[in-house]
């Protein structure tokens, strides 16, 4: 079979959850302050994202995938069940932005980055891209089987960024 007749099962991720599959896969997400971070096994050929909100968490009864300490080191911890050597791990950092002028805005945006950078790094895997920070919000297309991705920038993140993934009536 050739690459190009390869089906893809497409999946949309919400923010604070968390997709790996080991079939061919095409996952979108719509980012601004919050974070995606892409893991793919070089080896196998497949690839997962965690979209996280906030950088950290410290209380285990709230550890959710909401959290980028959590949401990383989960997906990894998937990778690792499904059998990956750890160093065939390669990751991509997306999002970060500061869409608002607040400084709260500023500074989540930021230690959501740095959490990414953070927790890959303690787990030494290697970061082969990055497309992080500025005031544009993202919308991602990420192929799970190539690894590549498609990052469209948007000044304004508006209720049609997410069709056809949601209803617009909800």
């Amino acid at each position: 079979m050739k690459e190009k007749d390869i089906q893809l099962y497409e999946y949309y991720l919400k923010p604070g959850y968390i997709f790996l599959n080991t079939e061919p896969s095409m996952i979108s997400t719509v980012i601004a302050s919050c974070v995606a971070v892409s893991l793919w096994d070089c080896r196998k050929k497949y690839g997962g994202i965690a979209h996280y909100l906030y950088p950290f968490i410290s209380t285990e009864d709230e550890a959710t995938a909401r959290y980028g300490n959590v949401a990383i080191s989960y997906l990894i911890s998937m990778f690792l069940k499904e059998g990956t050597d750890k160093k065939n791990i390669k990751a991509q950092i997306f999002g970060g932005a500061s869409l608002q002028q607040s400084t709260e805005c500023r500074k989540v945006a930021k230690e959501n980055v740095g959490i990414a950078r953070s927790v890959l790094g303690k787990f030494k895997i290697s970061v082969i891209s990055e497309d992080v920070g500025g005031n544009l919000g993202r919308k991602l297309l990420y192929n799970a089987f190539s690894n590549e991705t498609i990052v469209y920038k948007v000044k304004k993140l508006r209720q049609n960024d997410w069709y056809p993934y949601i209803n617009n009536r909800e």
